[in-house]
């Protein structure tokens, strides 16, 4: 099996979560990891305690003003990315149906959920195609796959992120840069709080709907999708809690 040590990760949305699991387990793997967050004081805690060498990098995936300036931060033995994980992702709002939901709410999730992925991804893969190396992740959905009712944008979005991952995989396939999609079922983290606006309405929709992933479920697929040898590509892992509903 291929080894990772050594080559630098570039992780969005890295503070929490899936984001946070991922950046964890590639730096137990060796893995030089640039954690991608808004919240930079939480992240820099968390980019402290990991086990290896690790940035905290400010960054507002849907701000193009954030996203252009993202190298200017980085040392220069920091700008060469091996491996992109494209995981900021946002859905507020709760769970109503198209016309009971706000306008700006949608357009919010399809800018940082669509947008922010394709800007990140813009940015990092001249450096990837002059080194015919790279490897990028992208964090989709199930929600991808099919309608959810009440989910109207964060659906629409996670179909554009599961037809743009496709894309990419054929537009670079021979050319050194593999593309992976990781559809998750439901995951227990704090995205329902986020969502709902509401810590206690969170935790509440995660009990009602029973046996959740956990984030590092999530992040042991990230890990074997880039562990695999270089003639390999995991185009797409599904992985749903062992629920019934």
């Amino acid at each position: 099996m291929p080894t990772l040590e050594d080559q630098t990760a570039l992780v969005t949305g890295a503070s929490a979560g899936i984001g946070l699991a991922s950046a964890r387990m590639l730096s137990a793997a060796g893995v030089r990891v640039i954690g991608c967050a808004r919240r930079l004081e939480k992240l820099r805690a968390e980019m402290n305690d990991l086990p290896g060498p690790a940035l905290a990098l400010p960054l507002d995936v849907a701000d193009a003003k954030s996203v252009a300036g993202m190298f200017g931060q980085l040392p220069p033995d920091w700008q060469s990315i091996d491996i992109l994980i494209n995981n900021a992702g946002s859905d507020v709002g709760g769970r109503r149906d198209f016309h009971e939901g706000e306008v700006t709410e949608w357009v919010n999730t399809i800018q940082i959920n669509v947008s922010g992925l394709m800007q990140v991804t813009a940015a990092v893969l001249p450096g990837m195609l002059e080194r015919q190396r790279g490897h990028i992740v992208n964090l989709g959905s199930v929600a991808g796959l099919n309608g959810i009712r009440g989910c109207g944008a964060y659906v629409a979005s996670k179909h554009a992120v599961h037809g743009l991952s496709d894309t990419l995989r054929r537009e670079y396939a021979g050319r050194g840069i593999r593309v992976s999609e990781i559809l998750p079922g439901m995951v227990k983290t704090d995205f329902a709080k986020t969502r709902f606006s509401d810590a206690e309405k969170g935790d509440a929709f995660y009990e009602d709907y029973g046996l959740c992933l956990e984030a590092e479920d999530i992040a042991r697929s990230v890990l074997f999708a880039l562990e695999q040898p270089p003639h390999a590509v995991i185009s797409q892992i599904v992985i749903v809690p062992d629920n019934p509903g």
